[in-house]
């Protein structure tokens, strides 16, 4: 009665001062109601890294969200000699054995956490139980159903009306708003420059209303690398032949320091495929090996870099797409084997990374006909088919989480790739993939088509609200996690601008690049040609694919350079000029089993080039196969990356000023199946 009375005094006085009743109520509703540090809630996971710890102090709201406190905070530690705390949340350890209390004030509520610190250096946090720290399960209960399933819809705006969305326009920031979004995916038609990227992605997360957006992207490196600026690191494959975890998590680090500077807080990488099939149109190089304990250690390594540098990690492509030779974005793979099998080689390396603490993992649209033979009549053709891991149930709750535990968000490969597309309706495929199990579906095939799908279904009960609710806490607590938060102070644009340039492509970064690649150039064959230390009068000739770049770096080395910048057999004259020169530099660039066939035009021309009787070093630009096409070469070079560094680093290995040092990741066979060169086989010049 006593409230009522107030703001009834209260509201009197503001209509009296010419201000508006509805001020009054707008106050009101911004009223923080409890003032809590996110270590406290039960979902939320802090680590110790470099003996730092931040916490985040969270005003949460009668409507049941919540945001980053950054007013008036009042900070302190009960025993600095354990644990310092400064103004902005960070903890210090000081290493000393004891237990410290961290409180945070804001003159009207206050929260604590006990920090315990013992020998070894292991930490502690000890959490205190009371009904306040449910926050997750609080927001759920206010949340109404269409803000619930837009939680777990991320859909792309790579373009709008025919161009390419490098800013933000009414309709999306709508859409934003409208549909809840928990998140969308950038591209690289999205992210042009780092101011422009940096003001897009900052202008998404000030449409969304309550929570934090997920900014994500695929940015793995190497062949699949969609920022336009900044570094450009080798990609996976590369990191596994120089065998180290300390470069995966280096390069996994300034990935994600790039990433965190223009405001994107989640990377769909490291993949995790195990490359075991030559054959593979999509992943190859994608892929660290076909080794699974290396594919899990450089996995874990890389995870490891992205978490230092704040940015949630996305395992790919569950329960594993290296073992097939049919591209999911196109058609419907299948991968034949048995649980055993999967266990030791594709899913290893996954349950390695989801016991070290992996944020959320990537379903494949591939079929696992010995986990799940449940058929589907294709809306393609009305045919048979075998359900994808995507839609499966078997696979996402029985294999993932009643099996191999897992408590992570799981979300969808994109559902507008033809394995999904083709054969499931968009609507019915999302219901399939979220009854699944899947939390978050990425690249729905028209959000208001499938939002609305959605909603029928819980209103049909096709799909359940316990189901929903288990994927909104699972993604909520990926956003706190990873401090995804909506902040009462926002830092503003400018000072987000001048950050991201001060750290996309920095110079560390670009010495990460040129050290990752250098440790990754493997010396496959080489029979006493290289280094190659030509006299000065003496010709150099590039030829074959990216001849132009490797050019370029071979004339920092030798003066007389020639190029011969095709892809297809040579002419009499072209040949004529082979012949005359007294080195050859030989690229050849492949991504498919025809483009390394010997009766493809490229290979043709290497063989050409072979036969010619002079002196020729090849480089593997992408796939190190490409020597399977002409194997009487008598210097190879597998570089793994079209990436500046690589080739930069191949030519310095060719002409001895990078002693080359990696170690093939894979196996490669002959064109009959023998093996030509073992995993693990890599030359030197010591």
């Amino acid at each position: 009665m006593l409230k009522k009375m107030v703001v009834m005094v209260l509201t009197a006085v503001l209509v009296l001062s010419g201000i508006p009743a509805a001020s009054l109520a707008a106050s009101q509703k911004e009223q923080a109601m409890d003032l809590i540090l996110d270590a406290n809630i039960p979902e939320v996971t802090r680590e110790v890294e470099n003996n730092k710890l931040v916490l985040h102090p969270l005003h949460v709201y009668k409507d049941g969200s919540y945001k980053l406190a950054g007013k008036n905070l009042v900070w302190k530690s009960s025993n600095k000699k354990v644990a310092d705390i400064s103004n902005d949340g960070t903890v210090t350890l000081t290493g000393q054995n004891g237990a410290a209390v961290i409180s945070v004030s804001d003159g009207r509520y206050e929260d604590r956490i006990r920090i315990q610190s013992s020998k070894g250096g292991k930490t502690k946090l000890i959490k205190p139980k009371a009904k306040r720290y449910d926050l997750i399960g609080k927001v759920i209960s206010k949340m109404t159903m269409e803000e619930k399933v837009g939680q777990m819809l991320m859909p792309d705006f790579r373009n709008w009306e025919g161009k390419n969305v490098t800013e933000m326009n009414s309709e999306i920031a709508q859409l934003v708003k409208n549909y809840h979004l928990g998140g969308v995916i950038l591209f690289r038609e999205n992210t042009v420059t780092t101011a422009q990227t940096t003001k897009l992605v900052h202008d998404y997360q000030q449409a969304a209303e309550k929570f934090g957006l997920l900014i994500s992207i695929d940015q793995e490196g190497g062949i699949v690398t969609r920022l336009q600026m900044g570094t450009d690191f080798p990609g996976n494959m590369a990191l596994g032949a120089s065998r180290s975890e300390e470069m995966a998590e280096k390069v996994g680090k300034a990935i994600g320091e790039e990433l965190n500077a223009l405001g994107i807080n989640m990377n769909f990488g490291p993949v995790l495929d195990v490359n075991n099939n030559p054959d593979n149109p999509v992943i190859g190089v994608r892929s660290f090996g076909e080794d699974p304990q290396l594919v899990a250690d450089l996995g874990k390594a890389y995870i490891k870099g992205l978490h230092e540098s704040g940015i949630a990690a996305t395992s790919k492509h569950f329960p594993g797409h290296g073992d097939t030779a049919v591209d999911s974005h196109i058609g419907l793979p299948s991968v034949p084997h048995d649980i055993d099998r999967l266990k030791q080689v594709e899913l290893y390396p996954f349950q390695q990374a989801m016991d070290d603490g992996m944020d959320a993992i990537m379903s494949a649209h591939v079929t696992f006909p010995k986990i799940d033979d449940t058929k589907a009549i294709s809306k393609k053709d009305g045919s048979e088919i075998a359900i994808p891991g995507t839609l499966s149930k078997k696979v996402l709750t029985g294999l993932v989480r009643e099996e191999m535990g897992y408590e992570g968000v799981i979300v969808t490969d994109a559902m507008n790739m033809a394995a999904i597309s083709d054969h499931f309706g968009p609507v019915d495929a999302a219901i399939r993939a979220v009854n699944a199990g899947a939390d978050i579906l990425l690249m729905p095939v028209g959000i208001e088509e499938v939002a609305n799908g959605i909603y029928d279904a819980i209103h049909s009960g096709d799909l359940s609200v316990k189901r929903i609710e288990q994927s909104v806490k699972r993604v909520l607590a990926l956003k706190m996690n990873r401090g995804i938060f909506k902040a009462e102070e926002e830092v503003s644009i400018e000072d987000k601008i001048a950050h991201a340039q001060a750290i996309v492509g920095s110079a560390e970064h670009k010495n990460i690049e040129k050290e990752a690649a250098e440790k990754s150039i493997t010396l496959v064959k080489n029979e006493e040609l290289l280094p190659l230390n030509p006299e000065g009068d003496e010709t150099v000739l590039v030829i074959g694919s990216g001849a132009n770049l490797l050019a370029e770096e071979v004339r920092k080395h030798h003066e007389k350079v020639e190029v011969i910048a095709t892809e297809v057999p040579l002419s009499a004259l072209q040949l004529d000029r082979v012949k005359d020169a007294d080195y050859v530099v030989l690229g050849t660039q492949t991504s498919s089993v025809s483009g390394r066939s010997p009766n493809s035009n490229l290979m043709k021309l290497a063989n050409q080039v072979i036969a010619a009787d002079v002196p020729v070093a090849a480089v593997g630009i992408r796939n190190p196969y490409d020597i399977m096409a002409y194997p009487q070469v008598e210097a190879y070079i597998a570089q793994y990356s079209f990436r500046p560094a690589s080739y930069e680093a191949s030519i310095n290995a060719i002409f001895g000023k990078n002693n080359p040092s990696g170690q093939l990741p894979v196996t490669i066979y002959s064109q009959e199946g023998s093996i030509l060169y073992n995993y693990g086989h890599g030359l030197s010049y010591e």
